[in-house]
């Protein structure tokens, strides 16, 4: 399903955040915005998954805009793991994991023997069947990004958006959970804060630099020499991955003037 976010401009106590950016996810990509802390990166994702309303512009998933969706018809379509999902309660993975099928029950919900199959089939899928019965609140950081990302394919969305999924992740849990979301077939739209992870793992990438998305293209197009010196103020040496032939970056300081 495609997404198009139009325009959008977020201004919060006087200060403009995003401002007019645009961008499509096409059906099954998988879409990165990348810039420096503070560029506006999480305010435009939360305004895609209506944790914030924008000041001006629309966010259409599906043609639609998610404005005027109903938040029960919203959740069918987009499926969330913000940067701060955190768990206060220490609800087993299971619990966890069935909450995703909300969306999909009725007033009183009541979990179905699909809603249980469709649980498993999706613990299964991201190699968390044996943490079922496990306290969330027990697991290491990986096995619980696997376990929210379970919760999100058991909303059965056609949309997910991540804010900096792989934070606090070791380098073997990082290429886990990205191999995951792009194995999963929906359209992504996420933040990445590792530039190499953004160009080996993304179709298209956004690059925004003070609430403005400055670039727009294939990581091989935008991930230039030039725009990180004046956006992220570092020397960047491209080589191809020895196996993938994607972009990869080393870095090094801006020499002095």
């Amino acid at each position: 399903m495609r997404v198009d976010i139009e325009a959008l401009t977020v201004e919060i106590a006087g200060a403009r955040l995003v401002e007019d950016a645009t961008l499509r996810a096409g059906s099954g990509e998988v879409v990165g915005l990348v810039g420096p802390n503070g560029s506006g990166k999480s305010t435009l994702l939360r305004c895609v998954y209506r944790a914030l309303r924008p000041t001006a512009g629309a966010v259409r998933v599906g043609g639609d805009d998610l404005l005027g969706l109903g938040a029960r018809e919203s959740a069918r379509r987009l499926a969330a793991l913000p940067q701060e999902a955190v768990a206060e309660f220490d609800f087993t993975v299971a619990e966890v994991v069935a909450m995703g099928r909300l969306p999909h029950q009725g007033p009183v919900a009541r979990a179905t023997e699909e809603d249980r199959r469709t649980c498993e089939a999706a613990l299964a899928h991201v190699g968390a069947a044996h943490l079922a019965d496990r306290g969330l609140l027990t697991l290491s950081g990986g096995e619980r990004q696997r376990v929210l990302i379970a919760r999100a394919l058991a909303q059965q969305p056609q949309v997910l958006v991540l804010d900096e999924p792989t934070n606090h992740l070791d380098i073997a849990q990082q290429l886990e959970v990205l191999a995951l979301v792009r194995g999963s077939g929906l359209t992504v739209l996420t933040a990445l804060h590792d530039l190499n992870l953004a160009a080996q793992h993304c179709d298209l990438i956004h690059v925004i630099d003070g609430g403005r998305i400055v670039a727009s293209g294939a990581p091989h197009e935008v991930l230039t020499p030039t725009l990180l010196a004046g956006v992220f103020g570092v020397r960047a040496h491209r080589v191809p991955h020895p196996e993938t032939g994607a972009t990869q970056l080393l870095f090094d300081r801006l020499p002095s003037a």
